[in-house]
């Protein structure tokens, strides 16, 4: 199953429907399977007096409130049916994640082939049952979250509805970028061996090299922050991929995965031919004459590959030559 590759444009159109457009376009240049925004309405997701984090106290400002910076991210049901038109002019798909009840609402109306669960929102149980009751594939990430919590989202969603081949878990740390010692891939490995899920990776780290290393560890789906240029004014810009970084990426995730093959050792096709060029024989060491004992002194092993292979050792030591052997001649019993 090819990776599935998530380029999360999230907030990072600063609330400028041009923008969007063209992180669709950057998108899908870079070979992404997915483009993702964020829908919500800020009135129904954070208090009048909620502090920004401190990440986004450092992009955007230490004064301003939570509700007032996402409130200028927002996109319009109108944005949305742009985006997914932008989306189907240049073959990618359209995702977005939802943040409340009526969002969800919005997206499932529009099609929506699946549901993002945030880690933000993994214990918000209302939010999950109503995701569940869609019947769409959900993506789960697991930022911030302990096995306990993860499980007991689990139960939540089956319990709504949702089956379990239907949940891919993704490891995540949310903090924007995320230091490369807080990753813990191996946590991917483990939500697969405690629930049976597909798993994936949603990536905060400032490079590459984690996403593809997740994809050699087997995960299934990579999402990954998408911006135009890190250094705009933003919450997210400055711990999101620029367009040829996204591209680069993409590259060798595409090259891992093909890498990681189908597991059964045999000879590769671009290989085979060298099995004669690389591999030895048994071979006359000097002149052998008819009746003369084969052994260590007068056979040896040397390329090509074109006789005896000497795992036969044993079928011809000891034995005597059925006739003259010229040195470097393949020998035989």
């Amino acid at each position: 199953m090819s990776v599935l590759v998530i380029a999360e444009a999230g907030v990072n159109h600063n609330g400028d429907l041009a923008m969007a457009k063209m992180l669709v376009a950057a998108a899908a240049d870079a070979g992404a399977d997915v483009v993702k925004f964020q829908t919500f309405v800020a009135d129904r997701i954070v208090t009048a007096s909620a502090r920004k984090a401190r990440y986004q106290q450092e992009t955007t400002g230490v004064d301003e409130l939570q509700r007032d910076m996402i409130r200028r991210l927002e996109l319009s049901r109108d944005d949305h049916l742009a985006l997914i038109d932008e989306c189907k002019r240049y073959g990618i798909a359209f995702m977005s994640t939802a943040f409340d009840a009526e969002s969800l609402d919005l997206l499932t109306e529009l099609g929506i082939d699946r549901i993002k669960v945030a880690s933000g929102e993994i214990t918000n149980l209302p939010l999950l049952r109503r995701m569940a009751a869609t019947g769409k594939p959900l993506l789960v990430s697991t930022g911030m979250s302990t096995l306990a919590e993860v499980r007991a989202a689990i139960v939540a969603l089956e319990a709504a509805g949702a089956k379990r081949g239907s949940i891919t878990l993704l490891q995540c740390n949310t903090a924007y970028p995320t230091p490369p010692c807080d990753v813990n891939l191996r946590a991917m490995l483990t939500l697969a061996d405690t629930f049976g899920t597909p798993v994936g990776y949603s990536d905060h780290t400032a490079g590459i090299e984690v996403a593809i290393a997740a994809t050699a560890l087997g995960a299934v789906v990579i999402e990954k922050h998408l911006t135009l240029d890190r250094t705009l004014p933003g919450p997210d810009h400055a711990a999101s991929l620029e367009p040829a970084d996204m591209r680069a990426m993409i590259f060798a995730i595409r090259n891992v995965e093909r890498s990681l093959g189908d597991g059964i050792k045999q000879p590769s096709p671009s290989e085979r031919e060298n099995i004669v060029v690389a591999r030895r024989s048994l071979v006359a060491a000097r002149p052998i004459r008819a009746g003369e004992i084969f052994g260590e002194d007068n056979v040896t092993a040397k390329r090509p590959a074109i006789g005896l292979s000497p795992m036969r050792w044993d079928e011809i030591a000891g034995r005597p030559a059925p006739r003259d052997f010229d040195t470097d001649e393949p020998v035989a019993p």
